[in-house]
């Protein structure tokens, strides 16, 4: 393993620890919510601009994952994040609905796509998790005139403890810090969180309905079957 390859293993592995004991109660937190949202029969709604959008897929049509989630794909992926009126009006022509939750992820959670989105979907009556940088987020200047921060929506904050500019790394000869944290810690967070939301359904005697890999014989046929109920929904915008 190569020098910086073994820092950033270890920054990782730190960062990984501090997640688990300091944000144990807020996944706990998450976890309710997406629970309720999915036995009272709404959808798990997921947003990412720019880079957050992976972080937005992670939990999101995949395998081991709860099928009524939706991925909002906002058409200029993020093109436009930093602009008045973009977020309103696309989250505008979003089904939102409120027995649904919302997840809107932005480790800066200054900008105004998401912000709106988080707006609109507070007005709707939709519960919204918000994963983001905290500190960094606190002390930075919001880009929407209104001078909200994403987190200013929150019903809960998921902290991902990231530092400003998103690397961890220091090395001589490069000018700006390198390694970036918020992906990994973006998916460890989100996952537990999904996670603890089926053992918490499973506790009221709920069959937290889960992709099987479509890989595996009789997991297309098996996922169609659970599909059916949600469909609709999720196949709007």
């Amino acid at each position: 393993m190569g020098v910086l390859t073994d820092r950033y293993f270890k920054a990782i592995d730190d960062l990984l620890e501090k997640l688990k004991i300091d944000q144990n109660e807020n996944i706990m937190k998450a976890a309710e919510i997406i629970a309720s949202s999915v036995m009272n029969e709404g959808i798990i709604q997921t947003f990412g601009s720019g880079h957050s959008y992976g972080t937005a897929l992670e939990i999101s049509g995949r395998t081991g994952g709860l099928i009524p989630t939706k991925l909002l794909r906002e058409p200029s992926t993020g093109m436009y994040e930093r602009i008045e009126g973009v977020g309103e009006i696309f989250a505008k022509e979003c089904d939102f609905r409120e027995e649904d939750c919302i997840i809107i992820i932005s480790n800066s959670g200054r900008n105004p796509i998401s912000i709106e989105i988080a707006k609109v979907a507070k007005e709707k009556g939709l519960k919204i998790i918000v994963l983001t940088s905290y500190e960094v987020s606190k002390n930075i200047k919001s880009r929407h005139s209104s001078g909200k921060k994403l987190f200013d929506y929150a019903d809960v904050i998921l902290d991902n403890m990231g530092v400003y500019g998103d690397s961890a790394l220091e090395v001589e000869g490069i000018p700006v810090k390198v390694g970036a944290t918020s992906s990994i810690a973006g998916a460890m967070l989100l996952n537990s969180a999904v996670l603890e939301s089926m053992d918490l359904m499973l506790k009221q005697g709920f069959t937290p309905p889960v992709f099987m890999s479509a890989n595996i014989d009789g997991g297309l046929e098996y996922n169609d079957k659970l599909l059916c109920k949600y469909k609709d929904r999720l196949n709007r915008l």
